[in-house]
């Protein structure tokens, strides 16, 4: 008769205390080897790097590292898809670049991918002047219809949630085809506003440098609001942190509506204009429909019927010149917003 061996039918799972034992002594392991190796090791007081960098061991410098390591995994990633990418981009603008299957073939060309952005390339810099000219335009309309619809939203009446949603809706709808739909049906314009006989006047009047973009901002007036999205939920969270007692305070000592608005509240909310600034300019700068940035992805392309130069090289330096361009703007608005408070210190 066959007989069983009674040591095969006993179960060899391994306990759950046992298992985490060992995992426990992996885990302390792997901790001692990060921490105790040729580059870095660890002691009571001191971070040691390379056996000669000593970094005394404090309370917030533990607390920073602690804090580094949750967003270590997104600085990794910036650092690889998008810092590395951009200066990358930098350094192609100084050859001129040719595919050859899946190489790239680099001419080194110095400073004359720029040099032919303005002596050879009108179209672009007509395509910059104008974006110059709207973007100086757009942005204080922009900030200016933000912080009314804050102000009017702040007020006690019923539904703020509602119009919050209403306002902040066109921002998530503002894709590069629902947009470009829009704008082919005229759902961006306010045609009334050209049939005013004084609008007519003034375009006819001045230089077209001036004309063109007013006639682009009537055209496009509702989407320049659309804009404001962003906008106005950063100017209503600054108006609700306003303390409600400094308005009760100035309401005593025979302050208006209006003179509270300009003593207390437009400085309060200095700080977020400028954030609100930055924020519309680079929104508005790398709007897919932009005029420039269709401009530079066609020269990369070499789709663009306007241009004698194409190539990644020549596109990756008038994108340079476009965001220099960008940072100035953003600097003047900033600017503009800080002068007057330097003035009085």
């Amino acid at each position: 008769m066959l007989q069983l061996n009674p040591y095969l039918m006993r179960s060899e799972v391994m306990p759950m205390s046992e298992f985490m034992r060992k995992i426990g002594i992996f885990w302390d392991k792997v901790k001692y080897y990060f921490s105790h190796n040729v580059i870095f090791r660890i002691t009571s007081t001191y971070w040691i790097f390379f056996s000669f960098i000593k970094i005394r061991v404090t309370n917030k410098r533990r607390q920073s590292v602690i804090g580094l390591s949750f967003i270590l995994i997104w600085i990794i990633g910036y650092l690889i898809f998008a810092l590395y990418p951009i200066f990358y981009s930098l350094f192609l603008s100084f050859f001129k670049v040719r595919l050859d299957g899946s190489d790239l073939q680099l001419t080194y060309l110095g400073i004359d991918n720029y040099k032919a952005a303005f002596v050879f390339d009108p179209t672009f810099i007509q395509y910059l002047i104008d974006y110059i000219i709207e973007i100086i335009i757009n942005v204080p309309i922009t900030i200016v219809f933000a912080l009314i619809i804050a102000l009017l939203i702040n007020q006690d009446i019923k539904g703020k949630g509602m119009w919050r949603t209403i306002f902040f809706l066109p921002v998530i709808i503002i894709s590069g085809p629902v947009i470009a739909e829009l704008i082919n049906q005229g759902a961006t314009t306010l045609p009334s506003i050209r049939e005013y006989d004084f609008v007519r006047t003034v375009l006819n009047n001045i230089s077209p440098t001036l004309a063109n973009p007013i006639q682009a901002l009537m055209d496009r007036i509702l989407l320049v609001l659309w804009f404001a999205g962003i906008q106005i939920l950063i100017f209503l969270a600054g108006l609700q942190k306003i303390d409600k007692e400094i308005y009760e305070a100035s309401m005593v000592d025979g302050a208006g509506p209006w003179a509270s608005f300009w003593k207390i509240t437009l400085p309060s909310l200095k700080p977020l204009i400028v954030v609100a600034i930055i924020y519309t300019v680079v929104s508005m700068s790398v709007f897919s429909l932009n005029e420039v940035i269709i401009y530079i992805r066609g020269v990369m392309m070499g789709e663009s019927i306007d241009s004698i130069i194409s190539g990644y090289g020549y596109s990756a330096a008038i994108s340079w010149l476009y965001f220099i361009v960008m940072v100035l703007i953003i600097l003047l608005f900033t600017g503009l917003m800080t002068v007057r408070k330097r003035s009085k210190s």
